[in-house]
């Protein structure tokens, strides 16, 4: 006869080393690199001798002419407005603003719209076609826009389209396509292609499921590619200098050097037409930050 002995044992009490009263606890250590600190203060001391020439750009354009000619560096007391109501009125800036936003935001659209429909089909695409379209595309990369001025506008001038916005917007819209497509097509082609199938089982047409579902999902991409494009047609001085005859239909970079040269002693009214110039860009920056960082960041983490 044998008998089962069971032997039980008391579990093993856990014991928590406590600090001591009068000791305090260490903060974690922060793994910073090497010139961290040297790197920013690099970085805030650039950028503050970047917003330099801005803010006397700003400064000055509210002070009289006669105060900046006796004082160059000084301080508007009192500000006056009088230099932007001349270059709005007199130097004829509300027109060259007009235009300026009529053919950017134009060639924005179209350009993005089309590239971004094109990127859509390119990235889905399985056949031999949509690698070769998409090598076409990015093969206008290779070649800078300038180059083609007197091609452009040999074209423009048989199609009757010298001296018109439209022309012009059209041509800043053609010339945007191969860059929208080379961002907006990676960015597709991350996307699962599960989020497709499973739109098409719940009804879902080709165009609601690129409309209501992927171009969202890509918005940051969208607006990146959409502000990369607004700043240098805005910018640009060469083609409605080339392509536009009428001074009712300038943008504001040529604009601005007619009213220039018809103020070269002006200094407040030129700086005031200056201003105009640069805030749109400024606000663009401050509205669509975070949608850039989100664009220029998105598939570096996994």
């Amino acid at each position: 006869m044998t008998t089962a002995v069971v032997t039980t044992e008391a579990p093993q009490e856990h014991v928590v080393a406590r600090p001591p009263r009068g000791g305090r606890r260490r903060p974690p250590r922060v793994n910073r690199p090497v010139g961290g600190a040297g790197a920013s203060v690099l970085l805030w001391g650039y950028a503050a001798l970047a917003l330099v020439p801005l803010l006397l750009m700003v400064s000055n354009s509210f002070r009289t002419n006669a105060d900046l000619i006796t004082d160059p560096l000084g301080l508007p007391s009192p500000p006056t407005t009088a230099s932007y109501v001349e270059a709005w009125t007199t130097g004829n800036f509300a027109t060259y603003f007009g235009n300026s936003l009529l053919v950017t935001v134009g060639a924005v659209a179209i350009s993005t719209a089309v590239a971004t429909m094109a990127a859509y089909a390119l990235a889905r695409g399985r056949s031999r076609i949509f690698r070769w379209l998409e090598a076409l595309f990015l093969s206008g990369l290779m070649l800078p826009i300038h180059l083609a001025i007197l091609p452009i506008f040999y074209l423009f001038d048989g199609l009757g389209l010298i001296d018109s916005r439209l022309g012009l917007m059209l041509m800043y819209a053609a010339s945007g396509v191969p860059f929208s497509i080379f961002v907006l097509t990676t960015f597709f082609r991350q996307l699962p292609e599960e989020l497709e199938e499973a739109a098409a089982l719940d009804g879902a047409s080709s165009w609601q499921t690129f409309w209501r579902i992927m171009v969202p999902l890509v918005r940051p991409a969208v607006a990146t590619v959409a502000v990369f494009r607004f700043v240098p047609i805005w910018n640009d001085f060469l083609f409605p200098l080339v392509l536009l005859r009428s001074e009712d239909k300038y943008t504001l970079p040529v604009g601005l050097t007619s009213f220039f040269g018809e103020n070269a002693t002006n200094y407040s009214a030129v700086f005031a037409g200056l201003v105009i110039t640069t805030v749109p860009l400024i606000v663009l920056f401050l509205v669509a930050t975070k949608q850039i960082v989100a664009g220029l960041t998105a598939g570096m983490a996994k």
